[in-house]
């Protein structure tokens, strides 16, 4: 009996991967672009490509294969009619079902057999998917994530079982227990569920790093006298993000006991880890490690106690190039996963890259502490190609007849059939004819040469849009570079309108990369942009997923327009400031004027003059006089007015005592005094 599991958590970028429990027949990995992509181990052939819709946005985190036993997910038709035995065998021995956890929170239930999804579970988490696990006999499906949540789905109805809280921060990694009674969820400390209480069973140290890897070692106790409550004395295995050290821990009826009781020493973090479990007590533990390093370590041990010292891989297997074809030094091949076969004396290798890797099946030899596998990677991937290559035939096409190749902008060479076009080729040169030229040669196989004379030695718009779509498809700066530092409008719009529809979304990627960078670049870019924009806007129209596409451009162009208005408020009254403070150095610069009068003209008529000054004068003396006189006649009305006002004020105090009068008196001595200065000023 075997277990595999690839290692989960947000904290590994490597590509999720899982072996299906049958055998290991088949391989899912998930790459780097989104797909799903599930290989034939036996014949390491391509059997299913599933793309997601929002691929990109809600990538693939985690993968788990369904149980052979467990249950089918209902159909979408209503009710079913009763199957037939040889339908039912036929299902029973093809179905597998595959659970993926994406970043977004959503898990996908695809059907290898029937090739398409299944269902898809929804509203359980609203963060990153760690871990999935199936329950071995129920059917059911555990996921974790990183909103700190455990969910239980029912995979019948699709919908949230149960829901509890599993650790105080992200919760990384899940694994039930044989019995099916028990569930291990991992943060950065371990803990076991009851799954019928939801309560916590034991708690155990854990690692100092987020746990990655989880799986039981063992299903029976190692002593065996004892009666066996299903869970009291296993022995699981975990391992770490950024940790060298695997650790096993024992499962004891002492609370107190929470440590490791041994460890195993890798080179590098563990990325996959399988192993098979022991059955019985002296039966050993048999365990492959691949690290980050792309190394695989086996380890072989038997589990019967505490053992202080971490213990060393018994082999170490590598996989390097010959370095006799184009490099003289050999160059190491990575190990993605592996597994052991049903036999446990032979490993499943998987090497290379994600998106075509090599599955080599391998056997053990555990007398030599370090193997070093030398595969030539780049003649197997050859040999794959030359096979696709050959199973496409080349219709022969009738002479009248022309066909366009869809996809090269600019072509339009016809194909002819092959006994016209190739008899010059076959036809043997005699010692005394000269050597066919090239274009002569280019004639007979039927390629327009054409020969294009344009100013400056420049490209035209078709080699411009064949050189931004290979510039796009293998993602060379260079040719990047020089087709979009083209300033020319014409020519950007003939570019963008011959080049091929599902180059779009690449080439709006690229663009929005670059607006990021430098302002000059990015006012440059937006040409290009507006270009796309215009002359592509009805098959943008029709992508669905176009949003989450164009995300990272939203927020830009957002980003962007917010800070316009502010930035136009700023230029505002940097412009006056600037205005005004040139204006006052002109002032401060300009040289003084000399106000003197460079001539001096004069009338004849000036004996006029004065005489008209004297009359004014004359007349502005009487005025003068007439002001006077008018000031002394107010003044003496005013002295008569106030004499009537003390003679009534007399009258009425009569009765008063003698103080009072000679303050009166000292009153109108005080208001004439005031007034005296007030003629004196008139009059002056």
């Amino acid at each position: 009996m075997a277990a595999a599991g690839a290692a989960c958590g947000g904290d590994a970028p490597r590509a999720p991967c899982a072996f299906s429990p049958r055998g290991r027949r088949s391989l899912a990995l998930c790459g780097p672009d989104g797909r799903l992509r599930v290989w034939d181990t036996p014949s390491s052939r391509l059997q299913h490509e599933y793309v997601p819709s929002a691929h990109l946005s809600a990538a693939c985190t985690c993968l788990a294969w369904a149980p052979p036993g467990g249950r089918q997910p209902p159909s979408k038709e209503g009710p079913q009619r009763k199957k037939r035995k040889s339908e039912a065998a036929e299902a029973g021995e093809q179905f597998d079902l595959l659970a993926i956890g994406t970043a977004v929170g959503s898990i996908l239930l695809y059907s290898t057999v029937k090739g398409e999804l299944q269902s898809k579970l929804d509203g359980g988490h609203d963060n990153r998917i760690n871990c999935v696990r199936w329950h071995q006999d129920n059917g059911c499906l555990y996921s974790c994530s990183e909103d700190k949540h455990i969910v239980e789905w029912n995979t019948q109805t699709c919908k949230v079982k149960c829901k509890w809280k599993g650790d105080n921060s992200s919760v990384s990694c899940l694994c039930i227990s044989p019995d099916g009674k028990m569930l291990l969820s991992a943060g950065r400390t371990i803990k076991l569920w009851d799954l019928e209480t939801k309560e916590v069973y034991r708690n155990f140290t854990g690692h100092a790093t987020a746990v990655s890897s989880l799986m039981f070692t063992t299903v029976r106790p190692p002593n065996e006298s004892q009666p066996f409550d299903g869970i009291t004395g296993l022995y699981f295995l975990s391992g770490a993000a950024r940790d060298r050290l695997l650790s096993v821990w024992q499962i004891r009826s002492d609370r107190k006991d929470k440590n490791a009781v041994m460890s195993f020493t890798v080179t590098d973090e563990p990325v996959f880890i399988d192993l098979t479990v022991s059955e019985s007590k002296e039966e050993p533990v048999k365990l492959a490690v691949v690290c980050r390093d792309g190394q695989l370590h086996l380890f072989e041990h038997i589990l019967n106690g505490y053992c202080k010292k971490p213990l060393t891989s018994n082999c170490t297997i590598q996989i390097a190039t010959s370095g006799k074809d184009s490099d003289a030094t050999p160059k190491p091949v990575p190990i993605l996963a592996a597994a052991f076969c049903s036999d446990k004396q032979s490993l499943l290798l998987v090497y290379g890259n994600t998106l075509q890797p090599i599955i080599e099946r391998v056997s053990l030899n555990s007398a030599e502490s370090h193997v070093c596998l030398i595969r030539d990677v780049q003649k197997t991937m050859a040999l794959q190609t030359e096979m696709s290559v050959t199973k496409v035939k080349t219709p022969i096409v009738n002479k009248e007849a022309k066909v366009l190749v869809p996809g090269i902008p600019g072509h339009s060479a016809t194909i002819k059939s092959q006994s016209s076009g190739m008899q010059k080729m076959e036809s043997k040169r005699k010692p005394g004819d000269k050597e066919d030229s090239i274009e002569d040669r280019l004639g007979a196989m039927d390629i327009a040469t054409v020969k294009i004379k344009t100013k400056g030695g420049l490209p035209q718009t078709d080699s411009f849009a064949v050189l931004l779509v290979q510039g796009l498809e293998s993602n060379d700066p260079d040719i990047l570079n020089k087709v979009l530092q083209t300033r020319k409008d014409a020519l950007i719009k003939n570019t963008i309108a011959k080049i091929p529809v599902h180059t779009v979304i690449p080439l709006l990627h690229e663009i929005t990369k670059r607006l990021q960078g430098h302002p000059y670049s990015a006012c440059h870019m937006v040409r290009w942009l507006k270009s796309v924009f215009t002359i592509h806007a009805s098959y943008l129209s029709t992508l669905p997923d176009l949003v989450p596409q164009l995300g990272m451009l939203y927020q830009l162009m957002e980003s962007r327009v917010k800070t316009l208005q502010k930035l136009s408020r700023l230029h505002g009254k940097l412009y006056l400031i600037i205005t005004q403070v040139a204006a006052l150095e002109k002032i401060q610069d300009a040289t003084d004027i000399n106000q003197t009068a460079k001539l001096v003209y004069e009338e004849e008529s000036s004996e006029d003059g004065s005489e008209d000054e004297m009359i004014a004068d004359k007349d502005s003396d009487e005025n003068w006089d007439e002001d006077e006189e008018k000031g002394e006649q107010s003044d003496e009305e005013k002295g008569e007015q106030s004499d009537e006002e003390k003679g009534e004020q007399s009258d009425e105090e009569k009765g008063e005592q003698s103080d009072e009068r000679e303050m009166a008196v000292e009153k109108e001595i005080n208001r004439e005094s005031d007034l005296d200065p007030e003629n004196e000023s008139e009059e002056e």
